[in-house]
C-alpha cells in the first residue's frame, strides 16, 4: 500500500519585528551573492574582477551587487571611472562563520531539507 504525502499550506503569523531578519537571510540565500560576499571578505573588488573570478556575466554580477548594496551589506567607492565594492559590516563575516559552524555541528543535514535542501554541490566557505 502506497502512503500518500500531503502538504498543507499553513498561514503562519510573522512578527513584524522579524521582517528585517527575513530580508537579511533572503539576501544571503543565493549562491552567487554568497560567492560575492566571500570574495569581498578578502578585500574590495571591481565588477570586472568579480565577473572574471566568478565566471559570471557583468549584468548578473551587477544585479547581485545592487541587491547586496540595497540591503546595506556592501557599498562602493569611486576612483576615476571605476567602482570598488567592499563589505560594510565586519559582523557579516561573523554571521557567515557562525553559519558554517552550525552546518558543521549538524552534519550539514539542512541540505536534506525537502523544501530548501539541494543536491550536494560546491559549498561556499568564508575566508578572512
Amino acid at each position: 500500500m502506497r502512503r500518500r504525502r500531503y502538504h498543507r499550506a499553513v498561514a503562519i503569523g510573522c512578527d513584524p519585528g522579524l521582517t528585517p531578519a527575513v530580508a537579511l537571510f533572503r539576501s544571503l540565500g543565493d549562491p552567487t551573492r554568497l560567492a560575492i560576499l566571500q570574495r569581498l571578505a578578502g578585500g574590495e573588488a571591481r565588477v570586472v574582477d568579480l565577473t572574471g573570478e566568478l565566471g559570471l556575466a557583468q549584468s548578473t554580477v551587477s544585479k547581485h551587487l545592487a541587491c547586496l548594496r540595497d540591503c546595506g551589506l556592501i557599498d562602493y567607492r569611486v576612483e576615476g571611472r571605476q567602482s570598488f565594492y567592499a563589505l560594510t559590516r565586519p559582523e557579516l563575516l561573523d554571521l557567515l562563520r557562525s553559519a558554517e559552524q552550525l552546518l558543521a555541528a549538524t552534519g550539514e543535514t539542512v541540505a536534506l531539507c525537502p523544501v530548501y535542501g539541494a543536491p550536494a554541490g560546491p559549498s561556499v566557505r568564508v575566508r578572512a
